[in-house]
């Protein structure tokens, strides 16, 4: 029988076997090639300990309120798939046997949907671009909403997969100078390698100081904030220029006692936005929403203009896929973002 990767309990990650369910009048059953997850908003409802949970976001009003019920589980974990279509339904008419396609979809060994779903994966763009294709959505947003101009000076703190794409993103919107930080050896030599002009460890080094010190005392135009921890909002708010902008696409959780809004954040008169690429309409709306974001971000990967070279780290097979899967969770330094291989 084929296995899924589902959380039985918060952090607790199992394979277990599932039936495939007949086949309907306009389905298409694949087998999995390659899939991934995401490791921030995932995470919240593996973890189910956020404000998500303990108070539930009330859509009308905009608000978190109440309490929120005990978590539900089983989850199925993962958040995009590529894989080989083995079967197709009656009056199935886009996809053939052979096909490779994509969409998303969980960690699985097999998926049945409706061709609806699904869609082509381009000749010559790798799983691991395909894959990538979430968090370039994210970042593609942050930097649209950072007005970032050509010349301009830019700090990405945090450089997991969104950061990885805000930087490249940013250098193609005509950012002089990248500056990116991240405690996580791997992510900054990474960085380096996808055009970042200077690497910051935020734990070794005082990250206002020295970005201030490399940019003639000036700081940074725009910080684009990844990280989702308050000690980097902080490094954004040191760092940035009198009157710059922090864009924030993160989502942030836990004790907030490494954020200070002394000082800079009141002399140095920033802005601070709250980016997201799911959240409608868009600030630009209506010559922009999220589908043409998404397919923005998706295009720039196709064509090689984004790299995802080296970005999925580490990738397993699907067999140790609850272990690594523990893993992002509890030792995040050992990841940027995790793959799995179902190709035996």
């Amino acid at each position: 029988m084929p296995r899924e990767l589902v959380a039985i309990a918060p952090r607790t990650p199992v394979l277990r076997e599932y039936d495939d369910p007949p086949l309907q009048s306009g389905e298409v059953r694949i087998r999995s090639i390659f899939s991934a997850p995401k490791h921030g908003t995932e995470l919240r409802g593996y973890r189910a300990n956020t404000k998500d949970q303990t108070s539930p976001f009330e859509g009308e009003r905009r608000l978190h309120v109440g309490k929120g019920g005990p978590p539900r589980f089983p989850k199925s974990l993962g958040n995009i798939a590529v894989g080989e279509v083995i079967e197709v339904g009656e009056g199935v008419t886009r996809f053939k046997r052979g096909d490779r396609v994509f969409s998303h979809l969980p960690i699985r060994e097999t998926h049945t949907v409706h061709e609806r779903r699904l869609e082509i994966a381009p000749d010559g763009m790798s799983n691991e671009a395909i894959a990538y294709s979430d968090p370039a959505g994210v970042a593609l947003s942050a930097v649209r909403e950072s007005k970032i101009c050509l010349g301009d000076r830019v700090a990405v703190l945090g450089l997991g997969a969104i950061g990885q794409m805000a930087l490249q993103i940013a250098r193609l919107q005509g950012a002089r100078w990248i500056v990116a930080t991240d405690p996580i050896s791997i992510r900054r030599e990474l960085a380096n390698k996808h055009r970042a002009d200077l690497t910051l460890d935020p734990i070794a080094e005082d990250v206002g100081l020295v970005i201030k010190d490399q940019t003639d005392k000036i700081g940074v135009d725009v910080s684009l904030e990844t990280s989702g921890t308050y000690p980097g909002l902080n490094d954004a708010l040191r760092a940035t220029g009198y009157g710059g902008r922090i864009v924030s696409s993160a989502y942030y959780t836990g004790d907030a006692r490494g954020l200070s809004l002394e000082g800079e954040w009141h002399r140095n008169r920033i802005t601070i936005i709250s980016s997201r690429d799911m959240s409608e309409p868009l600030r630009d709306h209506p010559l922009w929403n999220s589908k043409r974001l998404l397919d923005e971000a998706f295009q720039l990967l196709r064509e090689g203009r984004l790299s995802a070279e080296g970005l999925v780290h580490p990738i397993v097979p699907f067999s140790e896929a609850a272990e690594a899967y523990r893993e992002i969770d509890e030792s995040p330094e050992k990841s940027i973002k995790l793959g799995i291989s179902h190709e035996v």
